[in-house]
């Protein structure tokens, strides 16, 4: 099944870590109108709580992630 192109490029945050390798994680994504839970892979581990951007999608409710930092929030951080 192919993936849902509209997913590329959403933010979420993980709920359940990334285990790089080893393993996948799941991620919420606010989307149509609500919260949905989706399968995530990333190329390294990612924590529990962080926020990730949606970088491919594979189709099935999986996701491929990867860590975000919000570069509005980084140039507030630089201001004070």
């Amino acid at each position: 099944m192919p993936g849902d192109a509209s997913l590329i490029g959403s933010i979420g945050v993980l709920a359940i870590a990334t285990r790089g390798q080893a393993g996948p994680g799941e991620v919420l994504l606010k989307i149509r109108g609500g919260t949905e839970a989706y399968i995530a892979y990333s190329a390294e581990p990612i924590a529990r709580g962080q926020t990730v951007l949606v970088i491919e999608s594979r189709g099935h409710r999986t996701v491929d992630v990867s860590e975000w930092a919000d570069p509005f929030d980084l140039e507030i951080g630089k201001l004070t």
